[in-house]
């Protein structure tokens, strides 16, 4: 059990003011280089300093120690011990890299246990085809299964098949079924993936793995070690063709038992209807046999992978958690998974994976629906990643509110970096951990999520209404683009509206999977109870096949009263076979059209909260969950989409309903303190009026009875305050930096420098001339390719002009160990490392003296597979100067204004900066306004002393009890690294995808000249005393 806490009463107001670790964030933590036990346990420091509660330890690309060796093992016992320790928690991860079930190649390096897919293909052979991770490409080492003769009509359709010898000739067109096994890949460590459609296969995976850990640390499950995480499990994904008559390689799921398996089922030969997977039937008539596929696998997966590892982790007393791959539509969940709800049977904490700064509503409420059905105590996301080195605190935020709001209550930051050495920095950054620069200030993040924890893990959810999952019907139309396509993005179009329009129209809702409906839900009540959950209003979102099983609750819903709602036409098919069983029920039940006026309308007298502005339009993008603990109701209120524009924010009256009639209180999640709310009382309801801003959040305990505290007057607006004029003094955190990563460069056997060319680039042309393997994210891991000895030297030479003579400068490089010589303005450079920048893998040395004109600096390295080449840095007090693709080295400024820093000295800068400036306070207080900021949050001093931070609108500190006159005060702007360590040449500032390919962007996409983001307060502050 996660949070044991929660067995008291009531949520006690220290535990609320001071959150333990259970209720706060546990970082991916990246072992992705050599790991050492004093740097490991530092880090765990740098964590509980940051405000999180635990850490998951998570293999990535660069490990060098032995995966799962006795060495490795120990060093994962070190960091259990230090957790306990710290009163912390250690997070297992069950492979290397992801996906998981090969073991990082150990399953797998048994042929038995390989991925297996279907090949349907009119080529008996052809040229192979590399498989790229799970992507499957034909290996030509298949079986042949069957032989078919398959005929279309004269409008692409299923005309005639039939299954015909290996040696016979087709009236149509003849086409084979092979079963393949997915080819090796360097993901993989020169192996392949794991046949996840095979108990065998995981059983072999759960021996190698967890049973590893269970020896480790198996007497710290449910204690300091809660749980192991399982990362994008999947099966080989399905495809479809893209027009009837094309003939080309088709792929789908399978596995040796899939024959044997499908007649226990079914009492079918799945041989004998294999063409109706791939083609449609005439006039698109629906094929029971192409459902029962989809439903086959989806279950044959779910039972051998996630039940089959739930059990173990049950019987051992860890909980299973992590998420599933592919989840948010219902075509990339049908391709990877079959169905996603299905699988979370298995897990004891549910996760989702939010990437980027998305909003994938329809895969949190999955997770969520699968929570509150089962009664699981807690849901997981993997968020942050790949939202790049400037994403700030307000991005943060509201990623983490809207997912608290969507059940959330296991924060698993992506991604925090052991080490940033050679491809590990382009691994998805930010680094949420000591290498970027806001790391001591995380804390102001952490704090507001562990308070909200505590409330938002108690009790039960409220939740009245439930929607039907239409995956199934979804699964009739995985046929050709061209008879297809088209009908499957409609299906996804109305889950996805469905799922926003209740959201948004402040109608909570849950999923019901019908596969997981028998179990969860033994006749048809009203209320419907599904699992711990008990629903008075049933959606049928357009479905168009229901379960029998569904049927048969629903029709004993309906005819006790319950309120079953149709969405547009009826099902026409039960089981995926023409019924009028219900055509029938809707007849029965309340139909409406396909609109979000008809669905909110009619779910008016099921509203439990209604979130509507002051001019009583319903609210369109705020989100609540609702909660009975057994002393109150937990209310939490929250923004589901970012402002396009974050500085520009007058906030927004809204007007909080609420059933029944309550005594509210405001907990303040960012302070820890409690104050009461007035509120007012229509109708049996309590309302509450509040204003809130873009990235504001509410948590309301609402305990039973009226309060005397009538509705806050709303405050006069105060005056606009005067702006700081002129230049201001400043204070920078570290050294200010030029970047180098423009080189012209030449190999030992070449007389004459190339051309000047960009330092990730450059490398890939020396590994093509040397007919080395290119570098990225897909190379077999060190650990098993150990170390390769260099095969030539290359020199780097680069250039820069400078305006002064400048004394004190250093070099920060990596790769000390392949560096032989450092030449700067023609002296050789002492490789005297005199500690390290940023990270514990970029090394500095001292330089000789900038001089005034042109300066360069050459660089030679042992060069060959394994040697890292990457950006260096002179760092120093100078300013810098970019022109174009120019860089020179100027005079340190002696003040700067409020604006962009890169344009006043500092493009490359990436620690945090401090404006000084004097302010007059009166009547013993100043309150100072800084809305228009780029960097993570601002922190301000007043006479030396901290006074408190500017995140969030509206972008005022208050700071009181001052004596009236001048004051120093100091603003902190806490930056980021993008214009140290970010894709610099990248065109397209809109990329979402901050993963390796952004720093290897190409043609139209790509710009020698530097693509800087904007750094500073961009607007001098205002000052209202």
């Amino acid at each position: 059990m996660l949070y044991k806490k929660n067995s008291e009463e009531k949520l006690s107001k220290e535990l609320f003011k001071n959150p333990t670790c259970e209720f706060r964030g546990t970082p991916f933590w990246a072992w992705n280089s050599w790991l050492e036990k004093d740097e490991l346990e530092r880090q765990i420091g740098i964590f509980k300093e940051m405000g999180f509660g635990g850490f998951h330890m998570h293999v990535r690309t660069g490990l060098k120690n032995k995966y799962l060796s006795d060495e490795y093992m120990q060093l994962i016992r070190d960091c259990v011990e230090k957790a306990k320790d710290e009163k912390m928690l250690a997070w297992l991860y069950d492979e290397d890299r992801w996906p998981s079930g090969a073991a990082g190649g150990y399953v797998t390096e048994d042929v038995r246990y390989r991925a297996r897919y279907l090949l349907f293909t009119p080529f008996k052979t052809a040229e192979a085809k590399k498989s790229v991770e799970v992507s499957a490409g034909r290996t030509n080492n298949g079986k042949l299964l069957a032989c078919y003769d398959v005929v279309l009509d004269r409008d692409g359709y299923l005309s005639s098949y039939k299954r015909i010898g290996e040696d016979d000739d087709a009236e149509g067109t003849k086409w084979y079924a092979f079963m393949e096994i997915i080819g090796e890949s360097d993901w993989f460590n020169g192996k392949t993936y794991a046949d996840t459609l095979s108990k065998d296969a995981v059983d072999r995976f759960v021996e190698v793995t967890h049973e590893k850990y269970r020896k480790c640390t198996g007497d710290e499950f449910d204690k300091t070690v809660p749980a192991i995480f399982t990362d994008e499990p999947q099966f080989t994904h399905k495809a479809v063709m893209n027009n009837s008559f094309d003939k080309m390689d088709m792929i789908m799921p399978w596995t040796d038992k899939v024959p044997e398996l499908y007649e226990k089922a079914y009492g079918a030969d799945i041989y004998a209807t294999l063409p109706e997977l791939f083609w449609d039937l005439p006039e698109s008539k629906p094929s029971v046999h192409r459902y029962r596929y989809h439903d086959f696998i989806s279950e044959l997966f779910s039972s051998s992978f996630a039940d089959n590892i739930g059990s173990w982790c049950r019987k051992n007393g860890i909980a299973l958690t992590g998420h599933m791959m592919e989840e948010p539509t219902l075509r990339s969940q049908c391709a990877a998974l079959g169905e996603t709800m299905r699988s979370y049977r298995g897990f004891d904490i549910p996760g989702i994976d939010m990437l980027c700064n998305w909003h994938e509503f329809t895969t949190a409420k999955q997770a969520q629906s699968a929570v509150h059905q089962f009664g699981y105590e807690g849901m997981l996301s993997e968020l942050y990643g790949v939202t790049a080195w400037d994403c700030d605190f307000r991005t943060y935020k509201h990623q983490g509110d809207w997912q608290a709001a969507l059940g959330v209550t296991v924060r698993v930051p992506h991604l925090s970096w052991y080490a940033m050495g050679g491809e590990a920095k382009r691994d998805y950054p930010a680094s949420i951990s000591y290498q970027s620069p806001w790391y001591k200030k995380f804390s102001v993040v952490e704090d507001h999520f562990a308070r909200l924890n505590t409330a938002l893990t108690r009790g039960k959810p409220v939740v009245k209404v439930a929607v039907i999952h239409p995956i199934e019907s979804f699964w009739l139309h995985w046929g050709p683009n061209d008879k297809t396509a088209v009908l499957r993005e409609s299906l996804d179009e109305r889950f996805d509206n469905v799922t926003n329009w209740l959201l948004e129209g402040s109608i909570d809702f849950d999923f019901i999977s019908e596969s997981l409906l028998p179990s969860l839900c033994e006749k048809g009540s009203n209320p419907l109870r599904v699992g711990k959950m008990e629903y008075d209003a049933v959606i049928v979102p357009g479905c168009e096949t229901l379960r029998s099983t569904t049927v048969d609750r629903l029709s004993e819903f309906g005819k006790n009263g319950g309120r079953l709602i149709f969405m547009g036409d009826a099902p026409y098919l039960c089981d995926a076979v023409e019924s009028d069983r219900g055509r029938k029920l809707f007849e029965r039940s309340i139909r409406i059209d396909f609109s979000r006026a008809s669905l909110l309308n009619t779910l008016e007298s099921d509203r439990t909260v209604t979130l509507r502005y002051a001019n009583g339009r319903l609210t369109d993008n705020l989100i609540y969950q609702l909660r009975r603990d057994n002393d109150c109701e937990w209310l939490f209120i929250c923004h589901d989409s970012e402002p396009k524009i974050k500085d520009i924010d007058y906030g927004s009256d809204i007007k909080i309903t609420v059933d029944g009639e309550f005594v509210p209180e405001l907990y303040d999640t960012q302070s820890g303190e409690i104050t009461p709310l007035g509120a007012s009382y229509i109708n049996g309801k309590t309302v509450i009026s509040h204003k809130l801003y873009s990235y504001d959040s509410l948590l309301i305990k609402l305990t039973d009875g009226k309060t005397d505290s009538a509705e806050c007057e709303k405050k006069s607006e105060a005056p606009e305050g005067k702006s700081v004029v002129g230049l201001v003094d400043y204070e920078l955190d570290g050294k200010n930096v030029l970047l180098l990563d423009m080189a012209k460069f030449k190999l030992s056997g070449e007389t004459d420098f190339s051309p000047e060319e960009e330092i990730l680039r450059l490398d890939n042309i020396c590994r093509e001339r040397l007919g080395l393997p290119l570098r990225g994210g897909s190379i077999v891991q060190p650990w098993v390719s150990g170390d390769i000895p260099p095969v030539d030297r290359l020199t780097l030479r680069f250039t820069f002009d400078s305006e002064i003579d400048y004394s004190g400068a250093e070099l920060a490089f990596e790769e000390p160990d392949r560096l032989e010589k450092i030449v700067f303005n023609g002296s050789e450079v002492a490789k005297e490392l005199c500690g390290s920048y940023v990270d514990i893998s970029i090394f500095r040395v001292k330089l000789s003296d900038i001089i005034k004109g042109k300066n360069t600096l050459e660089l030679t390295y042992a060069y060959g597979e394994k040697t890292d080449i990457e950006s260096v840095f002179i760092l120093g007090d100078f300013g810098v100067k970019v022109t174009g693709t120019e860089k020179t080295v100027i005079a340190m400024p002696e003040k700067i204004g409020f604006g962009d820093i890169t344009r006043q000295g500092f493009p490359f800068y990436g620690d945090n900066i401090t404006y000084k400036f004097k302010a007059v306070a009166e009547n013993g207080k100043i309150d100072i306004c800084a809305s228009w900021y780029r960097g993570a949050m601002i922190s301000v001093k007043v006479d030396g002393e901290e006074k408190g931070n500017i995140i969030y609108p509206p972008y005022i500190l208050g700071v009181d009890g001052l004596s009236d006159g001048e004051h120093d005060v100091e603003m902190t702007l806490y930056t980021h690294r993008y214009n140290t360590f970010g894709p610099l040449h990248l065109v397209n500032e809109a990329e979402p995808w901050h993963g390796p390919d952004a720093w290897r962007s190409k043609k139209c996409n790509w710009s020698n000249e530097y693509v800087l983001r904007r750094v500073g307060i961009l607007t001098a502050p205002k000052i209202n005393n």
